[in-house]
């Protein structure tokens, strides 16, 4: 209903709309305290900022270039409670291989990406973890710190055959690690509201080595 009448005066307005115009700006008053208060608790951009990639060490068997990494700070209590609410997770990673060239671009060998994907059976009391990287292949654990603990290392990767390689040339490898965007069921939007925030994306992490 306008509140203004057309003769230019102003019509009396109904109580009940009066009390849903108070009750909106107070649950968007509500909201905005939440979200700032959380967001000036540092807790999120910390988080964000410190997830990291470490120990990472390149090697090869007599036939590939292999690499392993873990993934730092790449879980929240509020995540895993997601997980255990029986919330898909993935984690995304990304690796390249170039060879370093001194008047020229550097030369791309290799880009790769794969993922870890964690899903908790609440019936079961399982996580199974999928690696893309090894054929897709699940693993079940009932530990969730071992299932963490695989979501968060990358172990004995093949990076590329070695005949690709050339002796005595100077390589760097990159590696980055992202949370995929989590789908939430339509029952669990209210619970998990914030749960986009939570999302995490390492800096690249770049070594040279010479083969």
């Amino acid at each position: 209903m306008n509140p203004l009448s057309a003769s230019g005066g102003f019509k009396r307005v109904p109580s009940f709309f009066l009390y849903s115009i108070c009750f909106m700006k107070k649950r968007k008053k509500s909201l905005l305290i939440l979200i700032l208060c959380m967001l000036m608790s540092g807790g999120v951009i910390a988080y964000a900022e410190d997830a990291n990639i470490s120990d990472v060490v390149v090697t090869n068997t007599r036939d590939h270039l292999l690499v392993y990494f873990t993934v730092n700070n790449c879980f929240t209590p509020e995540m895993n409670k997601a997980i255990e609410n029986g919330i898909t997770t993935t984690f995304k990673f990304f690796v390249t291989l170039s060879m370093n060239r001194a008047f020229w671009w550097d030369k791309d060998v290799v880009e790769m990406q794969f993922s870890h994907t964690i899903k908790y059976d609440n019936l079961k009391e399982i996580y199974a973890v999928t690696l893309s990287e090894a054929g897709e292949k699940t693993t079940t654990v009932k530990s969730f710190e071992q299932a963490k603990k695989m979501m968060a290392d990358v172990v004995a990767l093949k990076v590329a055959p070695l005949h690709k390689l050339f002796r005595g040339r100077t390589y760097q490898l990159g590696m980055m690690t992202q949370l995929d965007k989590i789908e939430l069921p339509l029952h669990l939007h209210n619970v998990f509201f914030f749960l986009s925030l939570w999302d995490f994306e390492t800096d690249w992490k770049m070594i040279e080595f010479r083969y």
